[in-house]
Order: C-alpha cells, then sequence, then structure tokens
C-alpha cells in the first residue's frame, strides 16, 4: 500500500490550526507531526506532496445532493459519474444523496434502485438517505431495516402534494417510527396546501413568469411548516430532527427557538441562499427560470440572518442541494407557467469555494468553514471519525487547498453538467489544489486524475450530534 506524506501545510479542522505533516498509508491517516519535527523527518515515502503555503483540509461532505433524480417529467443532468467528479472538482470527497420511494412501492425497491444508479460510477464515496413519498405500515416497518443497513437518514415533505406530500399524520407516524430506531428525520419545510392555492391563483391572474415563483413560496410557509415540523416531533418522541435548505429569516428564528429549549433540531441552509437573492429570478426574459429552486431564494436582506445563524449554530450545515437541470430542454419547460420549471439549481462543484469566499469576506473563521461543510454534516450523519476531520485513523479524504488563488466560476470551466451557472462571472479568492479520496490522488495539481467506480458506498451511524 502506498504511503504518501503531505508536507508543510497548514492543517485546518473544525477544533485545530496546526502547522504539521500528514503521513497515509493506504486508505487511512496515520499520524500527524510538527513540520520539521524528528517524526517527520524519520517517514519514508512513496510520494511526497508539498503543501507550503497551503491548507491541508478534510474533505467536503455535502449531506444534500440529487444525482439522477426524476422530477417535473425529466430529471436531474448530473449522473452519479459526472456528478461525483465534479464534486471531486470542488474538494468534496462524500456526497449524501436521497434515494426515492415511489408512490406505491417499497422502500427497498427505491434505495435498491439508487444502488444501482451510483455502483462502479461514483468518483468519490457516496451514502444514501431515504425519501418517504408513502408512508405505510409496511414502509414504517422497513424504516428499522434501513437503519440496520446504515441508511439512517429519512426525508418528508410538507411540500409537492400529489409528488412527495406526506400530510401532519404521516409525517407523526414516520416521526414516531424514527425515535424508536434512532434514525434521523429531514424535513422540506414549506406549506404545501397553501402554496398551491398561491399557484393557482396566480397563474389564473396571468402571473406565469419565474419571479411568480419566489412570491407563491412565502417566507411565512416556510416558517409556519417549520414550526409544525418542531412540535409534530416533540409529539412523536424527539427524534433528530433536521430541516433542510433553510431560506428564511422567520424559520432560522423557529429553529433558536427549538434549541434554545434544548430540542434535538437541527438547520442546513446553502450557498444559493447565502450568496444570491430573489432579484435574479426577475432576470429579463425568461432567463429567471435558471434560479427557480424550492425553498426560493429570498431577498437579501434574509442573509443577514442566514450568516447569524451559522455563527451562533442555529444552523449547523451547509450543503447544496445540488439538483441541476439544462436551462435547453429543462428548464424551459415552464415557458408560460412557472409551476412547471424544474426545481433545482447546480452547486456541488463551488460550496467549498464559496464557503472559504465566506471566510475572506469575515463572515465566518476558518475553523467554522471546516465545521459546517466537513465535520458537523458528518456527525449530524453518522460519518464522524471516519470522515470529516484529519486526523489518524481517518479515512484519507483530504485536500491542499489555495487559500491565495483566484478564479472565476462560470459554465465554461465548471466540470457539473449542466449548460449555465448560477455564479456565473462571481470571483472567489482560493481554489482547491489537490485532493484525495480514502488515499488515492484524484485531482493532483488541477489536473484530473480520478476515475468513475473508486468511490464506495459508505453505511452510516445514527446522528452524533445527539446522545
Amino acid at each position: 500500500m502506498a504511503h504518501i506524506v503531505i508536507k508543510g501545510g497548514l492543517v485546518v479542522t473544525a477544533a485545530d490550526e496546526i502547522d504539521a505533516d500528514v503521513l497515509i498509508d493506504g486508505e487511512k491517516i496515520v499520524a500527524l507531526a510538527a513540520g520539521g519535527s524528528a517524526a517527520a523527518e524519520a517517514w519514508t515515502a512513496d510520494h511526497v506532496i508539498d503543501a507550503a503555503g497551503k491548507y491541508v483540509i478534510p474533505g467536503g461532505v455535502d449531506a444534500h445532493t440529487h444525482m439522477e433524480l426524476p422530477f417535473g417529467g425529466t430529471a436531474a443532468s448530473d449522473t452519479f459519474e459526472t456528478g461525483t467528479r465534479a464534486a471531486a472538482w470542488g474538494g468534496t470527497t462524500t456526497v449524501v444523496d436521497f434515494a426515492v420511494q415511489e408512490k406505491g412501492k417499497s422502500l427497498r425497491e427505491g434505495l435498491d434502485s439508487w444502488y444501482a444508479k451510483a455502483a462502479g460510477r461514483c468518483a468519490v464515496d457516496y451514502a444514501f438517505h431515504m425519501i418517504l413519498s408513502d408512508v405505510t405500515d409496511a414502509s414504517l416497518r422497513e424504516m428499522d431495516l434501513l437503519v440496520g443497513e446504515g441508511v439512517t437518514s429519512f426525508k418528508l415533505f410538507m411540500a409537492y402534494p400529489g409528488v412527495f406530500y406526506s400530510d401532519d399524520g404521516r409525517v407523526l407516524r414516520a416521526m414516531q417510527r424514527a425515535a424508536a430506531n434512532g434514525g434521523t428525520i429531514m424535513m422540506h419545510a414549506e406549506n404545501g396546501i397553501a402554496i398551491d392555492v398561491l399557484v393557482e391563483q396566480a397563474l389564473a391572474a396571468g402571473r406565469t413568469d419565474p419571479r411568480h415563483h419566489g412570491e407563491v413560496r412565502h417566507a411565512l410557509l416556510e416558517a409556519e411548516a417549520t414550526h409544525r415540523a418542531v412540535q409534530l416531533a416533540r409529539v412523536a418522541g424527539g427524534p433528530p430532527l433536521y430541516v433542510v435548505h433553510v431560506s428564511a429569516e422567520e424559520a432560522v428564528r423557529e429553529l433558536a427557538v427549538a434549541r434554545d429549549a434544548g430540542l434535538p433540531v437541527f438547520g442546513e441552509t446553502c450557498p444559493q441562499y447565502l450568496f444570491l437573492s430573489d432579484d435574479r429570478l426577475r432576470e429579463p426574459g425568461f432567463e429567471g427560470a435558471k434560479y427557480v429552486c424550492s425553498t426560493p431564494l429570498r431577498p437579501r436582506e434574509h442573509q443577514a440572518a442566514l450568516w447569524r445563524g451559522l455563527r451562533t449554530d442555529d444552523l449547523q450545515v451547509v450543503s447544496t442541494d445540488h439538483c441541476p437541470f439544462c436551462f435547453r430542454g429543462q428548464k424551459e419547460l415552464g415557458r408560460g407557467d412557472f409551476s412547471r420549471i424544474p426545481n433545482g439549481l447546480p452547486g456541488v462543484e463551488h460550496r467549498m469555494d464559496l464557503l472559504h469566499q465566506a471566510v475572506v469576506d469575515g463572515h465566518i473563521s476558518r475553523r467554522r468553514w471546516i465545521d459546517i461543510a466537513c465535520a458537523a454534516p458528518a456527525r449530524m450523519f453518522g460519518l464522524y471519525g471516519r470522515k470529516g476531520t484529519v486526523a489518524p485513523g481517518s479515512d484519507a479524504d483530504i485536500v491542499v487547498y489555495d487559500p491565495a488563488a483566484e478564479q472565476t466560476l462560470s459554465a465554461t470551466t465548471h466540470h457539473m453538467n449542466v449548460d449555465y451557472s448560477v455564479y456565473e462571472g462571481t470571483r472567489v479568492t482560493g481554489q482547491v489544489e489537490t485532493v484525495l479520496s480514502r488515499g488515492r490522488v484524484v485531482l493532483d495539481r488541477r489536473r484530473w486524475a480520478g476515475s468513475a467506480g473508486h468511490g464506495a458506498f459508505v453505511p452510516r451511524a445514527t446522528c452524533q450530534l445527539v446522545g
């Protein structure tokens, strides 16, 4: 097995910043030692990576991606092969994707379908959450089996009636089961019944453009659903509740109240809500369709609350909700009816860089960058120790990061399988230079060295932030 030494870098984790060399044996980190120390100098290696002047950080953990997701008569444009390759280019070495239960079918059928999609195609490691679309006695029993298999989190939707939606009774029953088996409930918190009324009214009044997508998905309907999810979880016995893609100040407030009460409630936001605002939905022509996602982009004033929530730990994780649809032929399905625009944005490649820009801009510290992008998602979803840190015994998922490099984000240079970038023309400071996945160099000084099939399925423990 290969011995690799990463020399001369500043090792940054959620807990520490130390000048240290990192020794890798095969797939694992075996030691850290102060650069130039006798211990470090005694190491012999097959390959030395020079990290002088660079950060040595854990590979990112993106806990919210949708590769090949069927939605709105089409499917997300990134495959597991293209999407995980793009993730690696952006310094993410583990993705947790969503297997989907179809209505009338079992969880096992949905999970096996996602196993088949991913097997032999991923460039980095992957795991699965399970979307519950049909809460029945049979699917509730299956939840126990999936927890034992390392699929320990279950997503429910208060939105999308007729597609993924679960009413309060079904939500409660799934939460009760998770409280018993240790699973985590992930919640898309929007009042979908009320939203559908507003969609119908908007279309009847001739308001069909993309900008109306944000107007009908009102921030108060996100906050109301967040509040309801918290209360249902309390009634169910308090399983860990993780509210996905939080975008509104009012929803952050609901999470803060719950956490101040000591409840096991957690929140995720995404780069699009931190860096983009609803003015993008109003771009001329049909260009606003590129920015249609749910929850929607909000007015810019919501961003301050999201950054504050990340600093105060009322929001713990930044994931991407990567769900790309090409503008041509996919987003265009909604011309003349915004409700038919496939919901989702590309982003898996840019999360680590955008969050480093947040360090440069003074929104968060370096260690908090690593916490919200690597350590906290690993802990939230039962991966920490193996993923999310640079420490002896951990997988050698490591990024050598150049904090001084400057780049301009663009569809002409990104590696995601989508024909536009929501960050087109955005200049950021910092760039991934070299990436190791379980000890294998998959990106070598900005040259691709990885391959489909290297990535392995990773069974997960239950949430490590409770207990």
